[in-house]
């Protein structure tokens, strides 16, 4: 029996027993019509920013929701990636969940998730991973990173390792050691002591003055005649080029390393990544989904014309997931990451 059809079979044995349980009562939360009081629909978010942060700006999304379908709903921050997937596939009519890529993969494979929006940050529905050198090496090309020593913040990260992996194989190449370093900047930082040759972290593109936007084909690092300027601004909210504004990795690094600009530089940057989810369990109801994502779609857009909108206080607040806006979603988007997450042989029991 596969997984898929075993979680089917896992749901409905909970179902007969609760029945059971209650003398076959029809007033259980089983029988409940989802989306009453008795029955809320379940929001689940990954405990990927502090958790009290999430519930906070969890509930500002939830009364958002009540007030434009009716319906009920209820937040909650499962403890771990693997944890929240979980959920999703015991409560298939139930659920709905703001899940990473990776997540989103997983869950999808294990019971039949199914996307509906990604998030989008800045203009960007999708992000990359990019390759960091030190700026004075010789190194011109990904092939140039055979037996390198390799600095990544860990296994499962789809921006900082997963990508890069399949970037790396596809190429034939084969790094040295490798340095799980435990995060973005410390992944950066290792190639700026000297810990590693390269490292691998997430890319987000600079952002421009004015009403200038950088788009796919143009160059992803700062250009050369303002890389003397780049330094953190006076109230160290970020790495400034002159009025360009560094967004990658290493901005996330200028504490410890304020001319981190000057002295690692980008390699190369992978294929874009998809943005992370918003996924329904595998049997939520077509006519309450379409409710709530014409909800959703309008809780957002009401940060087109006031930028006091409380999405911005919601999901959209950068303490929170930092999500700009919403776009609709399909799976095929997720099949070049889905090729990374079987590469790197990543299971649901990794992400608890």
């Amino acid at each position: 029996m596969n997984r898929r059809a075993l979680w089917a079979c896992l749901v409905v044995i909970a179902l007969v027993v609760a029945a059971c349980g209650d003398g076959g009562d029809t007033t259980t939360t089983a029988a409940a019509e989802l989306g009453s009081d008795e029955r809320p629909i379940q929001v689940l978010f990954v405990p990927s920013v502090d958790a009290q942060v999430i519930v906070s700006g969890g509930d500002v999304m939830k009364a958002a929701l009540e007030e434009a379908t009716g319906l009920s709903f209820k937040v909650s921050v499962p403890t771990s990636y693997g944890a929240t997937i979980e959920e999703m596939c015991a409560a298939p009519e139930d659920t709905m969940g703001f899940i990473p890529g990776i997540g989103y993969i997983l869950a999808n494979n294990l019971c039949g998730v199914d996307v509906a929006f990604k998030a989008v940050r800045f203009g960007f529905d999708v992000y990359w991973s990019q390759f960091l050198v030190p700026r004075d090496s010789d190194i011109q090309s990904i092939a140039d990173l055979e037996g390198l020593t390799w600095a990544f913040p860990d296994t499962l990260s789809g921006s900082g390792y997963v990508a890069p992996l399949a970037v790396l194989q596809s190429e034939g190449v084969t790094p040295g050691e490798n340095v799980e370093s435990g995060g973005h900047p410390n992944a950066a930082l290792a190639v700026y002591s000297g810990e590693a040759d390269f490292a691998t972290t997430f890319f987000s593109p600079p952002l421009l003055p004015g009403d200038d936007q950088w788009v796919l084909g143009d160059a992803p690092d700062v250009p050369d005649e303002l890389l003397d300027s780049c330094a953190p601004d006076a109230d160290d909210s970020g790495i400034y080029c002159g009025e360009l504004r560094v967004l990658d990795a290493r901005a996330s690094a200028r504490t410890d390393a304020p001319d981190i600009v000057q002295a690692v530089r980008i390699l190369d940057i992978t294929p874009a990544i998809p943005n992370d989810t918003l996924s329904f369990g595998p049997d939520f109801p077509a006519e309450l989904r379409t409710q709530i994502e014409e909800a959703l779609v309008a809780f957002a857009g009401e940060c087109e014309t006031n930028e006091d909108c409380a999405w911005n206080d919601s999901i959209g607040n950068q303490d929170f997931y930092g999500w700009t806006s919403i776009t609709p979603a399909t799976d095929a988007e997720y099949d070049d990451l889905r090729l990374g997450v079987e590469t790197a042989g990543i299971e649901l029991e990794d992400l608890d």
